[in-house]
């Protein structure tokens, strides 16, 4: 099958990718690179693409979703001509810098989502799956286990309200064009090549380094950390199971269900590299939530959503890439 994939130089996106590339389908992947994080993380990602098992079944385009221009290139439009579906991962992520630059969120993940909706009337294709958030829901004062039928309208990030509105423009869009959508509400992605302003990532280095750490709330607050190939394997599932359905709209969370606080997550990591963190405590940050603990029934009912990760198994993967990356 054919797929297009927007973020394909992303953490999720680029995983996302390198799956069906491996598993012999044809992809073409959108990302601009832009600098958020480490350009040259970003590259390393794209690179892994290129000289995969299946690599000439993979065409990349350099483009900025949230300009319209992208929708004028021909060779992009012929080339992605009736792709099965488009996986939309492009977004500016990030919930504390939404706070500092909420211009960008709108530019990225509300306009950059409307023009992956006009692409995929150019190109032909009914089908989007598209990466919401767990963060829709907001806080959860009750601390019970998160499923599709909570409410989703009280978001206390900007980034949580875009991706809340993706989901209303599809239910739109689903209703005026027929468009078929699937969301995934994805909970605390982690892994090897994520991103460098992630927990894992930062705590890894310092605790390496010998520098503080900054923990929030006194690491009380509960996080439902889901390992990335639990997470792109879902996206995929999804996908395969969009492409069967019609007139459909619905979101999924996709999650390892079983949460951590982030004080057993700290410690996971200093018994993994045998050394322990030099701790700052501070309080709670504006935009954060207490706990997220997601409900993946209807996941499993459906596409057969099945995470396989434990904590400490994807802690200890995130280490050894970290050291051999980073030398």
């Amino acid at each position: 099958m054919n797929f297009l994939v927007t973020g394909s130089s992303g953490f999720i996106g680029h995983s996302v990718a390198l799956k069906l590339l491996n598993d012999g389908h044809m992809v073409i992947g959108i990302d601009n690179l832009n600098d958020y994080y480490s350009v040259a993380l970003k590259e390393d990602r794209l690179k892994l693409l290129k000289n995969s098992q299946n690599s000439e079944n993979f065409k990349h385009f350099k483009f900025d979703i949230s300009k319209k221009n992208f929708l004028k290139n021909h060779e992009l439009i012929d080339s992605a001509q009736g792709v099965d579906a488009i996986i939309h991962l492009a977004a500016q992520a990030g919930v504390r810098h939404s706070i500092e630059a909420p211009q960008t969120y709108i530019d990225y993940n509300i306009t950059g989502f409307f023009n992956i909706i006009l692409l995929a009337k150019l190109i032909g294709t009914s089908k989007i799956t598209y990466a919401s958030s767990s963060s829709v829901y907001g806080n959860n004062p009750n601390q019970e286990i998160l499923k599709l039928t909570h409410r989703a309208d009280k978001p206390v990030s900007f980034y949580a309200a875009t991706k809340r509105f993706n989901e209303l423009m599809a239910s739109v869009f689903n209703n005026l064009d027929g468009i078929d959508f699937l969301g995934l509400r994805y909970f605390t992605v982690y892994g090897p090549y994520g991103r460098p302003d992630m927990a894992l990532y930062k705590f890894t280095k310092n605790i390496l380094d010998g520098l503080p750490i900054d923990i929030f709330n006194k690491g009380i607050h509960e996080r439902d950390f889901t390992y990335i190939d639990d997470i792109s394997m879902g996206t995929i599932q999804a996908t395969n199971f969009l492409i069967t359905q019609n007139q459909f709209n619905k979101t999924y969370n996709l999650a390892s269900s079983n949460p951590a606080t982030l004080k057993q997550f700290v410690e996971i990591i200093e018994n993994t590299l045998e050394k322990k963190a030099k701790i700052n405590y501070l309080p709670m940050q504006k935009g954060d939530v207490l706990r997220t603990y997601g409900d993946i029934s209807d996941s499993k009912l459906d596409f057969g959503y099945e995470p396989k990760i434990s904590l400490e198994e994807g802690i200890k993967k995130f280490i050894v890439w970290y050291k051999n990356y980073y030398g």
